[in-house]
């Protein structure tokens, strides 16, 4: 699947303020010439189906950049790519190096198809500059997930397709800005369903910015091109790799999964004697969450409940009580916290061997030394089917027996 991108017309390395490169009436973004370019490849890629989309301009931005001319010429551009090639989409960046769309909010864009306008944003850690580090994460989190919200996710509440075209991060895992953003980005794009594309696979350049063979540390691949830098990286993002939802994708009910963007795994139970653990997404119970803030395994009777802190995190069926109650708290809204039959607060965490325990809750002050990532969670709605076979915890036969009483006794009313 590819995506032409009409990234900048002076060659070079992208991008700055004053390249010339940055918005229309630039020395080297002509708009007349630039819609002839636009207009002949997509002509060009005419019916080469593997050519889905065609972005029409990287990451606008400098002095010249206004809303007024944005609409001027990005609509022409649009109508231009659309008329010779209707079956391509058509994917629109907005201005300030492609992070602000806010003023579609109130001015949708003026065209004459449908059913195919895509829009694109960039987010990376250093966009930020080192925010992640000089502030507390949950902090830093809450403020730019929302500010991604005002931007330009509040496209996907309106039915707009968002395509996040730039992420990225240090593939070294050294980079305490990235690694911290990371942990909010993935959350944040598990919970809007978002498509995306990585920057960047690339492992050096035969030349940039003078430098022969430049290590491109952001690569998948190493700089010998070889080898993969580092795959942990490539199986947190797996589980985005597939949509949780989006259109067309009804495979099953609508419900809710545990989602651990550190990990880029789900919360999981594989038998009623294995704890509750983390493992792949698509192996992940379908849970419910009510009104009353407890976490039901969706079918049956059991709800997720907190013992002791430092203990595992269980299922038991007595669900009425505080500590069956979980609440999303800090401004990252990432904490699933609860409260202990003593009034203690605690969030779930994760253990040793990945098994999910309960701890005092982590990184809620002004802090910003410490790292929340083992608590971060998000509860994502799914339509995705679970692979493999059903359930063992959907015991509706069982529920029904008249013996139910002593099989709960056996128990212990937990598991």
């Amino acid at each position: 699947m590819v995506i032409l991108d009409n990234h900048i017309s002076k060659p070079g390395w992208c991008c700055s303020n004053f390249d010339g490169n940055g918005f229309f009436g630039d020395p080297y973004l002509n708009p007349d010439l630039w819609i002839t370019g636009l207009t002949r490849m997509a002509t060009l890629f005419s019916g080469v189906t593997n050519v889905v989309g065609m972005s029409l301009r990287n990451e606008l931005r400098g002095p010249k950049q206004n809303v007024n001319d944005w609409y001027r010429y990005m609509q022409k551009g649009a109508e231009a790519v659309h008329s010779a090639n209707p079956d391509v989409l058509v994917i629109l960046s907005g201005l300030s190096y492609d992070r602000d769309l806010s003023f579609i909010q109130n001015r949708p864009a003026n065209l004459t198809f449908m059913g195919k306008l895509v829009f694109e944003v960039h987010w990376y850690g250093f966009s930020d500059g080192q925010a992640w580090v000089a502030g507390n994460p949950n902090q830093v989190c809450g403020r730019l997930a929302k500010d991604v919200m005002r931007t330009s996710g509040f496209l996907v509440d309106q039915g707009y397709p968002l395509f996040v075209s730039e992420f990225g991060v240090d593939q070294r895992g050294t980079n305490v800005n990235d690694n911290r953003y990371l942990n909010c980005f993935l959350g944040v794009a598990a919970e809007l369903d978002l498509d995306w594309a990585l920057w960047t696979l690339v492992g050096s350049y035969f030349l940039r910015e003078g430098v022969v063979g430049l290590n491109e540390y952001y690569g998948i691949l190493e700089w010998n091109w070889s080898e993969i830098r580092n795959s942990s990286f490539l199986e947190r993002i797996s589980a985005l790799q597939s949509p949780f939802r989006g259109p067309g994708l009804s495979e099953t009910k609508l419900h809710k999964v545990i989602f651990h963007p550190s990990t880029g795994l789900c919360v999981l139970r594989k038998s009623l004697v294995d704890p509750l653990r983390l493992g792949p997404c698509t192996e992940s119970e379908a849970w419910s969450y009510s009104p009353q803030k407890t976490l039901m395994v969706k079918g049956t009777y059991f709800c997720l409940q907190a013992d002791e802190s430092g203990t595992l995190a269980k299922l038991g069926i007595i669900c009425s009580e505080s500590n069956s109650k979980w609440e999303m708290i800090a401004d990252s809204k990432m904490h699933l916290s609860s409260k202990l039959r003593n009034g203690t607060s605690i969030c779930l965490d994760v253990g040793s061997n990945n098994n999910i325990i309960t701890n005092s809750c982590k990184c809620l002050n002004n802090d910003n030394h410490c790292d929340p990532g083992s608590q971060w969670f998000k509860l994502v709605n799914s339509t995705r089917s679970r692979s493999g076979e059903k359930s063992f915890l959907h015991f509706d036969s069982i529920l029904a027996l008249p013996g139910k009483e002593f099989f709960w006794n056996l128990l212990g009313g937990s598991i």
